[in-house]
């Protein structure tokens, strides 16, 4: 059965940053985290190939780092200059995506339970 668990969100002011972390039962070539805001529809934030090529939302380019290390089956990504907008459940997906062209912020198959961040202002 394909777990995965994140783990690192929280509260944090505006300016300041966040490290989530997802810790995956298998390896999976592919990762990536969505976020959904209350009364909005999810959306993808980033994802990560196999080779560690990475896709990332426009909203969160520049700011947001995703990171995958194959051997431990984690994925991570680094949060700083966090705004309110970021205010989200963040939740870690997966899929089987062997090449950085299929591995986009789309038809993800495994999915976490989420974990919640609140950025203030």
């Amino acid at each position: 059965q394909v777990q995965l668990v994140e783990s690192g969100g929280g509260s944090v002011q505006a300016g300041g940053s966040l490290r989530l972390s997802c810790a995956a039962s298998g390896y999976f070539p592919c990762m990536g985290w969505f976020r959904q805001a209350p009364g909005k529809e999810r959306e993808g934030v980033a994802s990560i190939s196999s080779t560690g090529r990475a896709t990332y939302a426009d909203s969160v380019k520049g700011r947001f780092t995703i990171s995958k290390d194959n051997a431990k089956n984690t994925l991570d990504l680094q949060m700083n200059s966090l705004k309110s907008e970021d205010t989200a459940m963040y939740t870690c997906a997966a899929k089987e995506a062997w090449s950085f062209r299929l591995c986009g912020l789309d038809d993800f198959g495994y999915w976490g339970q989420g974990t919640q961040v609140t950025v203030s202002s």
